[in-house]
């Protein structure tokens, strides 16, 4: 599965840093981030909220421009490994500048020069998804989204929302998905995860996102997932993910065939891989032995990601030709 070529679209950037890379940063700057680390040095937590404390302590090693650029091309070359040949990936002003536009611009710079140089010598096309935390507040979040209105183009293609979906509700953050949307951003968010199917309704209704991320608690409420077919509203699913912190006992348990089955338009992606053990070319491998999934299912899939991704068509019709070949 390795060298079937692949399209992931939700990935978070900090999310996806080997942890040896995170220890090294750390030292480097003689930070004490030890605690985040069990005795094989993989990322220690027991639950999601542990997961956000962690994720949120292994940023701190990530301080300036240049890091984030080591970052970028770390994570695109184990995405390369894995058969990614295009990725988008959620960046978050609240970890790159403090949202403030001109230290922002200076990340997306350092950031953008990276995937630059992975694209020539990986092989890897990246485009970024600016994310706004739940749990940060609505009045960080509008601040995020100026941030998003401001680089807007070419390569920031997209504005979404992350973080504990338990903190404040769709509608809180209706202004922040308005600015971006008029900057001419397309438009995802986090639902149906950690919260039942409601959410997910709720993000369509009130942020008028064309893509989920998870979206698969909407299996609970079969009229819903009718209504995601019909209306061709995409979900990015992490099976891994939601095995990893138990949302599911398993990969057989995962509701990504039944979606698949009724129609849903759904994708295939890691999440934050190294938190998770995962890697695209596990997730291909783990779907195939739980649900028997050839090649030709996992084309199609990549195919449905392709053409939701939020790049533009000149983009889309060069990965095109590389999934058809």
């Amino acid at each position: 599965m390795a060298m079937l070529p692949k399209v992931e679209l939700h990935l978070h950037l900090e999310g996806a840093a080997p942890p040896a890379f995170i220890r090294g940063l750390a030292k480097e700057k003689r930070l004490d981030i030890d605690g985040i680390f069990d005795d094989r040095g993989a990322y220690r937590f027991a639950d999601f909220d542990g997961f956000l404390k962690v994720y949120e302590a292994a940023t701190s090693a990530l301080q300036r421009p240049e890091d984030y650029a080591r970052l970028t091309l770390a994570v695109l070359e184990q995405s390369a490994a894995s058969g990614v040949v295009y990725s988008e990936a959620f960046l978050s002003p609240d970890f790159c500048g403090g949202r403030d536009v001109g230290a922002w611009r200076e990340y997306v710079q350092a950031m953008r020069e990276a995937a630059d140089q992975a694209e020539r010598t990986m092989g890897i096309t990246l485009r970024a998804i600016v994310t706004c935390i739940r749990h940060f507040g609505h009045e960080a979040a509008r601040e995020t989204a100026r941030c998003a209105a401001e680089t807007a183009g070419d390569w920031i293609v997209g504005f979404g929302i992350a973080g504990d979906e338990k903190v404040l509700a769709p509608k809180d953050f209706r202004w922040s998905f308005d600015c971006a949307r008029e900057a001419g951003l397309r438009l995802t968010a986090h639902a149906g995860e950690w919260a039942g199917p409601q959410s997910v309704r709720d993000a369509i209704a009130d942020l008028g996102v064309e893509r989920i991320g998870h979206g698969v608690r909407a299996i609970e409420d079969l009229a819903l997932v009718d209504e995601l077919a019909e209306r061709g509203v995409v979900l990015e699913v992490c099976p891994g993910s939601n095995v990893a912190l138990g949302l599911y006992p398993g990969y057989r348990a995962h509701p990504i065939s039944q979606l698949y089955q009724r129609g849903v338009k759904v994708t295939v992606s890691t999440d934050d891989p190294p938190f998770f053990h995962t890697s695209m070319a596990q997730e291909f491998d783990r779907l195939h032995r739980a649900f028997d999934w050839d090649d030709g299912v996992f084309a199609k899939l990549s195919r449905t990601a392709l053409d939701a991704a939020f790049c533009d068509a000149d983009t889309k019709t060069r990965i095109a030709k590389i999934l058809e070949a």
